[in-house]
């Protein structure tokens, strides 16, 4: 894959599903701005990771949720780097509860994280990126924000959320050459399905087409698609990584 800038910042970097999309856009040339919020030496060991396997990288924290942080990061990597070609909208999380026992703030906390964040990173890389005539920005959402899923109102809402406003930046960045897409991941091999016993497993995958869980390279390899020179003609699009889970 060819990319026509240098740099991607990924937030929630430095594990799970960030880790591999770190790692896959590292080996395709990128320098890799790695976000933690909590964690520093987990970053530093992915960081060193990369570097000797041929890459860049670089490690830069910040709490995502804290919008004047979020600010600051990027214009440390323009500071650092010139330019910030790339945005990889990773970092989330769940507060899972029956809506019927969820309070206010617990659908409130993970929209502030999976969404309000991700506007924040959306806006300030448009900025950026509308000087520079070019860039490219992928937000991880998620197969619940299409289907829907009971114990996970606060999630579905801030992950579809997410792919509403992907295809509005799309509609407002396009004649500044920037690109916004979103991919919904389905069930994917991490610590929290590794913890699952194989009978909870099996039912899951049953229902899957493909019949097994995708991994994190599933998903990193659709991220850097639709941020390469590949993709230069698609924006505003939502790309189901998910095994045929829900088509």
């Amino acid at each position: 894959m060819n990319f026509n800038g240098k740099n991607v910042l990924v937030t929630g970097a430095s594990r799970g599903i960030g880790k591999d999309i770190a790692i896959t856009l590292a080996k395709l040339g990128l320098k890799v701005w790695i976000n933690y919020r909590s964690n520093p030496s987990v970053a530093d060991e992915l960081k060193e990771l990369i570097e000797k396997d041929g890459g860049k990288a670089a490690v830069i924290g910040f709490d995502i949720v804290n919008e004047n942080d979020f600010i600051d990061g990027i214009k440390t990597i323009i500071e650092s780097d010139g330019e910030l070609s790339y945005l990889v909208n990773n970092a989330g999380i769940t507060n899972d509860k029956l809506a019927l026992r969820m309070k206010t703030e617990d659908f409130t906390s993970v929209i502030d994280v999976n969404l309000t964040a991700a506007f924040v990173g959306c806006r300030e890389a448009l900025k950026v990126m509308s000087k520079q005539r070019f860039g490219s920005v992928v937000n991880i959402a998620s197969i619940v924000a299409e289907s829907g899923n009971a114990g996970q109102v606060n999630y579905s809402a801030s992950k579809g959320g997410l792919i509403a406003m992907t295809k509005s930046f799309a509609q407002e960045a396009a004649s500044r050459n920037v690109r916004y897409n979103a991919i919904t991941p389905g069930f994917i091999e991490t610590d929290m399905t590794d913890k699952l016993n194989s009978e909870i497993k099996d039912a899951y995958i049953n229902k899957i087409p493909l019949k097994k869980f995708g991994s994190g390279k599933d998903v990193a390899n659709a991220v850097a698609f639709l941020l390469s020179d590949e993709a230069a003609y698609i924006t505003g699009e939502v790309l189901k990584v998910n095994g045929g889970l829900y088509m």
